[in-house]
C-alpha cells in the first residue's frame, strides 16, 4: 500500500472520531501490542523507543512535539518565544512557566522544584543518564517561583527546545525519585517501574519484559480525559504476530512498529478490521560499527571498552568496504516498499541540516574489494581476507524481526562477496533494546563486532541527538553501560565542530555545520552505515479514533485524545 494511501486512511479514522468524550473512563479498556516489551518506564535509563512511547503515557515533558514537527505545551503555560519574552534576547537562557494547578498522579502539585530536579537528575555525572545530549550547553537549572523555570546556558542557543522536550525528557517527581540521584538511579526498581506522573494514565501494574497495565489518571488536568478507563500495554511476539492481532483478529486496538513486508502489510489489510498508518520523521536503519574489541577473551569490564581498540575495524578501509558492498535499494524494496527510502545519512532531516551525501546508494563489490587489497587485507584461507594473521571474522547482531533477518542474509552474502565472513546473531527485542546493565546482549554492551537498529530524535533540531557521539558518552561499566554513544566513536575534531555548533546562531550555518557533523559519522569514518530512511508505521483498529500517527514525539503522544469509535 502506497504512504499517501496509509495516510489518507488515518485521516479518515480520525475523521470518525467523536468531538468531544462524555466521561473519563466511559469507553472502556485500551489494548496496545509492543513486541518489544518496555523494560523500564524511566525514559531516562533507555534509550529505546519502546521505554519512551510506554512512558508517555504517564509522564510527560514541558512541550511535545506534534505530526507536522510544532512545538505544543504539555505541562507548561506556553511555547516560551522571544516575542513574550521566554527566550533572552542574548540567546543564553530559556524561561519555562507551568500551568497552574497541575498535580502529579498522588495528589500533589506539581511544581518548579520537579522540573530542576528532573535536570539534576540527567545530569548527574554518574548516573548514566540516556538522554544526556538533551541537556548539553545547560549552565544551570532554577527555580524563579513555583511555577517558573529559567534554563540558563554557558553559551546563545538559538533552539533551547531540547532539555523537557518530547518524550524522552519528561518530568519526574522529586519527593519520589530523590534518593535516586547518580549510582542509585537503575537501583530505584519500584521508582522506575512505577513512576508518579502527570499523563492521562498512571502504572497499576508493572511486569517488565512482559505486560504493564495502567488505569486513567484521577489527578488529569481535564475531567473528561482519558476516554478509556484502562489501557494495557502487552509486550513479546514479534511484529507479524502483532499487526495481526490489530489488522485480523482485532483482538487490539493498536499495534507499534508493525515492521513488515508492504505485500504482508496489505494482505492483512484486507480483513477490513484496521489499517497501518505511517509517517516520516528522523528514524534510520543503521549499521553500527563497533570501534572497540568485543572479544570474550577479554576480562569482563573490558570487553567493548576504549580500553582494548578493535583489531580490524578500526581500520578505515575495512569500515568503508562493509558500507560500499551494501545494495541499499534492494534492502528498501523488500523491507518497507513505500514506507521506506535508501540513505547514506545518520540525520536525514530537516532539509536543512541532511546532506548531500549519496555516494553509498550505488552497491560496489569489486570496488570493495579494491579497497581491501589497497590496504593490504589479501584473500586466504576458505576466501576470507586476512592482514598479519587476524581474518576478516564479524558478528552481526540485531533483533529479533523478520525483516531484519531478511536484511542480515542478504548484508552476509555481500559481505562474503568482498572476504569477509560474518556469524549472524538475533537476540530477543526486550533484551536487545533493553537496560539490563547485566545483560550481555544489549545494544549499549555491543558484545558484537557490528549490530544494525534504528532509532530518532523528536522535533526539528538534530543538535542533541548528533550530541551523543562525543567522547565522553561511550557506554562502559562507569557509568552502568548507558552511555549513547554506541560505536565507541571519539575524534576529538567532531567534539570541537559539535562546541562550534553550540555557539553558531545563524540556522543556514547550523545547517551546515550539522552535515558536517553527519558526515563525519557516516561517510568519512563510517562508525555508522546508514541504510534505510524509515516511515514510523503501526496498525490500529477501525474501532479507534483519535490516531494521529507522530514521527516526531512519542506515537502514543496523544493517547488522552484517544476514542472508542462505533461502527
Amino acid at each position: 500500500m502506497k504512504l499517501k494511501t496509509l495516510l489518507m486512511s488515518a485521516a479518515a479514522t480520525l475523521a470518525l472520531a467523536p468531538a468531544a468524550m462524555a466521561e473519563r473512563g466511559s469507553d472502556g479498556a485500551l489494548n496496545i501490542i509492543m513486541w518489544q516489551a518496555p523494560s523500564t518506564m524511566n525514559p531516562y535509563l533507555s534509550g529505546g523507543t519502546k521505554e519512551l512511547i510506554a512512558s508517555s503515557m504517564v509522564l510527560e515533558p514541558l512541550a511535545s512535539m506534534t505530526p507536522e514537527g510544532e512545538h505544543v505545551p504539555r505541562l507548561a503555560a506556553e511555547i516560551p518565544t522571544l516575542e513574550n519574552g521566554g527566550i533572552a534576547e542574548d540567546l543564553k537562557s530559556v524561561t519555562w512557566k507551568l500551568q497552574e494547578g497541575l498535580k502529579w498522579s498522588d495528589g500533589t502539585p506539581v511544581t518548579s522544584a520537579d522540573v530542576v530536579f528532573s535536570g539534576q537528575y540527567c545530569m548527574d555525572p554518574e548516573g548514566g543518564c540516556s538522554q544526556l545530549a538533551k541537556f548539553e550547553g545547560i549552565e544551570a537549572i532554577e527555580a524563579v517561583d513555583d511555577l517558573t523555570v529559567k534554563i540558563t546556558f554557558k553559551e546563545p542557543m538559538p533552539d533551547p527546545y531540547s532539555a523537557f522536550v518530547g518524550a524522552n525528557g519528561p518530568i519526574i517527581q522529586k519527593a519520589q525519585f530523590e534518593n535516586c540521584l547518580g549510582a542509585n538511579a537503575p537501583t530505584c526498581t519500584d521508582q522506575n517501574f512505577n513512576p508518579i506522573g502527570t499523563g492521562p494514565f498512571r502504572v497499576t501494574q508493572f511486569l517488565t519484559n512482559d505486560v504493564i497495565t495502567f488505569g486513567a489518571n484521577p489527578e488529569y488536568r481535564d475531567p473528561a480525559k482519558p476516554a478509556f478507563a484502562t489501557a494495557t500495554i502487552k509486550g513479546g511476539g514479534d511484529a507479524a504476530a502483532a499487526a495481526r492481532s490489530v489488522l485480523e483478529t482485532g483482538e487490539y486496538d493498536y499495534a507499534w512498529n508493525t515492521q513488515l513486508s508492504p505485500d504482508v502489510i496489505a494482505g492483512m489489510e484486507q480483513m477490513g478490521k484496521g489499517k497501518v498508518s505511517a509517517a516520516f520523521g528522523s528514524l534510520v536503519e543503521r549499521i553500527h560499527v563497533n570501534l572497540t574489541d568485543p572479544s570474550p577473551s577479554l576480562p569482563e569490564g573490558e570487553r567493548s571498552t576504549n580500553a582494548h581498540p578493535h583489531p580490524f575495524l578500526t581500520d578505515p578501509a575495512v569500515r568503508k568496504a562493509l558500507s560500499m558492498a551494501i545494495d541499499r535499494q534492494l534492502l528498501t524494496e523488500i523491507g518497507y516498499g513505500a514506507s521506506g527510502k535508501p540513505t547514506c545519512n545518520y540525520v536525514p532531516a530537516p532539509e536543512a541540516w541532511a546532506s548531500p551525501n549519496e555516494e553509498c546508494l550505488t552497491q560496489d563489490i569489486e570496488g570493495a574489494k579494491a579497497l581491501l587489497e589497497e590496504a593490504g587485507w589479501t584473500v586466504g584461507a576458505n576466501g576470507i581476507r586476512e592482514k598479519d594473521g587476524v581474518p576478516l571474522k564479524m558478528v552481526f547482531q540485531t533483533s529479533v524481526n523478520a525483516v531484519r533477518q531478511d536484511f542480515q542474509a542478504l548484508i552476509k552474502q555481500w559481505w562474503s562477496e568482498i572476504g569477509v565472513d560474518t556469524e549472524l546473531k538475533t537476540v530477543d527485542a526486550s533484551v536487545f533494546f533493553g537496560t539490563d546493565p547485566g545483560s550481555p546482549d544489549t545494544l549499549q554492551k555491543f558484545y558484537a563486532d557490528v549490530q544494525m537498529y534504528a532509532d530518532n530524535f523528536e522535533g526539528g533540531n538534530p543538535a542533541p541527538y548528533l550530541a551523543k557521539w562525543t567522547c565522553d558518552k561511550a557506554p562502559s561499566p562507569a557509568n552502568q553501560w548507558q552511555g549513547e554513544n554506541i560505536s565507541r566513536y571519539c575524534d576529538p575534531a567532531y567534539d570541537a565542530l559539535l562546541v562550534e555548533l553550540g555557539k553558531t546562531v545563524d540556522p543556514a550555518e547550523r545547517g551546515k555545520i550539522g552535515q558536517k557533523l553527519n558526515e563525519m559519522l557516516t561517510k568519512e569514518s563510517n562508525a555508522i552505515i546508514p541504510l534505510i530512511y524509515r516511515g514510523t508505521a503501526s496498525a490500529h483498529s477501525n474501532t479507534l479514533g483519535g490516531v494521529q500517527i507522530n514521527a516526531w514525539d512519542s506515537e502514543l503522544w496523544n493517547v488522552a485524545d484517544w476514542t472508542r469509535v462505533q461502527q
